[in-house]
């Protein structure tokens, strides 16, 4: 339960933090359209979309490590094969969450 509750404290903090990022405009508000129906929340959820990719592979990447760990405790002489196939995978991760958040991005820049 406690676990649950600092994983949702976290996740609405990392939100709130990035919207006033997410907000910022080219033009002053005096000059700005009024937003349409379909692109009013895009900075919302690009923000929650990257907050979910940046957790997702920090999780990814903390299995791949203790999955490691507990391969070289049970068989220690196989570390340096362990250790390869552990940095493959950490890298597909982070490469996956690095390909998501570049979706994002040329999500809000393409929405207009």
């Amino acid at each position: 339960m406690k676990l649950a509750c600092r994983i949702t404290l976290a996740l609405v903090l990392l939100t709130v933090s990035a919207l006033p990022a997410l907000a910022a405009g080219d033009t002053p508000p005096q000059q700005q359209p009024a937003a349409s129906a379909a692109n009013s929340g895009a900075g919302l959820g690009a923000g929650i979309g990257a907050g979910l990719a940046i957790v997702g592979a920090g999780i990814g990447i903390g299995l791949v490590g203790w999955s490691a760990l507990a391969a070289i405790a049970r068989q220690p002489e196989q570390k340096g094969a362990i250790q390869v196939n552990m940095i493959v995978l950490a890298a597909l991760v982070e490469g996956a969450a690095i390909i998501a958040l570049l979706v994002i991005c040329f999500a809000l820049v393409n929405k207009a």
